[in-house]
């Protein structure tokens, strides 16, 4: 059976949950969506950045990310509203929970958005866009704020459908649609077509996302690696993923830690990426337990998560390994400009053994790292985790072992 795959949006979702909030806090206070007006974080602790802006606002040539110094120029009269993450987190739960009547298949994208595998469903309320008619009506008349919905047979296309024109529409991208309505785009509009990746593919003469679908894997996978495969497999409308209610733990040890300001220095970034990484190299110490594998996990000022991971070529619980590997995912995976909201570092595919492979080159520094560890260790169980730290978290607002602005570290 052919799948039947919704991608939802919430359309402009943090500007139009603080107007709704507002309405609901004061009903003759005026409608923010009504007029050039942008929500933004605390000039600071946020550095004045834009996060969402209204439609009149957008005619202003406003744009997210920008500071907020930079969108006054362009609109003085632009009204600004500070961001109430609680707010959203609550629109967005019960935006989740209303999806639930139409299918016990849904997989959360990010705070704004769903996927949905309607295929074993949506004839229970009608055709596939009398459903989709549906749903966007009912949660406009249940909440107040409007959706895009994009309806195709996998989750790449049915979210490249609802990207197409906004707001409040249903689109559809199925098979026999790609060649009139995703090749003709640019190949920035890709699905996880990066900036530095566009700027490959250009380089090759690839302008359109019809031209990548057009080009032999076999010439893009040298200049992209395996990501060019990929990004071939989705120009042709190719993905198999399923829709998944719920992510499969790994078994492992994973920490974050949520920041009270947005972070825009790696310098900073790095020193809590340490931070974990330190409290991650303490647990596995402790449980005398190594990972083979490591994985980071950013989530910027915008609620949008990225990840990425790697299969390490041994087994470790070295906290300097784990914080060297660390940084390497964590420099693939930013784009050194969005302002990061949380960090988290995983380390699973364990072992029972510290037992480490040492080449001839490497022996007399993990020797090192691991007296170092051990030290460190030693001092902190018998005199506390504030007993001892590197000299870079002197002066700074993060400790050495995570146990503040943290999720609980947990072993899953």
């Amino acid at each position: 059976m052919e799948r039947l795959i919704y991608h939802i949006d919430v359309n402009n979702a943090f500007l139009s949950w603080e107007a709704l909030q507002r309405l609901q806090d004061d009903p003759t206070s005026i409608d923010i969506r009504t007029i050039p007006s942008a929500i933004c974080g605390d000039p600071q602790k946020r550095h004045g950045i834009i996060l969402a802006k209204s439609l009149l606002a957008k005619q202003y040539h406003i744009s997210t990310a920008e500071t907020i110094q930079s969108a006054l120029k362009k609109c003085p009269q632009l009204q600004l509203f500070p961001s109430r993450y609680h707010v959203y987190q609550q629109y967005s739960n019960n935006f989740h929970k209303l999806l639930t009547q139409y299918t016990d298949c849904i997989e959360p994208f990010s705070i704004d958005e769903a996927f949905l595998d309607m295929t074993s469903s949506y004839h229970l309320f009608g055709d596939k866009i009398s459903t989709a008619q549906l749903i966007q009506t009912t949660i406009y008349n249940t909440f107040g704020f409007t959706v895009n919905i994009g309806i195709s047979t996998n989750k790449v296309l049915a979210k490249m459908a609802s990207d197409f024109e906004k707001p409040f529409k249903i689109h559809t991208l199925f098979p026999d649609e790609i060649a009139e309505k995703l090749w003709p785009l640019p190949i920035e509009r890709l699905l996880f077509a990066g900036k530095s990746t566009c700027q490959k593919l250009k380089l090759l003469g690839i302008h359109t996302i019809g031209d990548l679908a057009n080009t032999e894997p076999s010439y893009l996978i040298p200049h992209l690696g395996k990501n060019g495969m990929q990004l071939y497999q989705y120009a042709n409308g190719i993905d198999n993923t399923p829709v998944c209610p719920e992510r499969p733990d790994a078994k492992g040890y994973s920490n974050s830690i949520t920041i009270d300001h947005d972070v825009t220095k790696q310098a900073e970034a790095k020193q809590i990426l340490l931070s974990l990484c330190e409290t991650i190299g303490f647990r596995l110490r402790k449980d005398e337990k190594s990972a083979t594998c490591l994985s980071v996990q950013i989530k910027d000022c915008f609620f949008k998560t990225k990840s990425k991971q790697c299969t390490l070529p041994e087994a470790t619980n070295h906290s300097q390994k784990l914080y060297e590997l660390t940084c390497t995912l964590f420099d693939a995976l930013w784009d050194h400009h969005t302002p990061i909201r949380l960090l988290s570092v995983h380390a699973t595919k364990l072992s029972d053994t510290s037992y480490e492979q040492l080449s001839l080159f490497n022996t007399a520094h993990a020797h090192n790292n691991s007296n170092l560890d051990h030290a460190l260790d030693e001092i902190r169980n018998k005199f506390g985790s504030d007993s001892i730290m590197r000299a870079s978290f002197l002066n700074t607002n993060y400790d050495p072992i995570v146990k503040r602005h943290a999720n609980k570290d947990k072993k899953k």
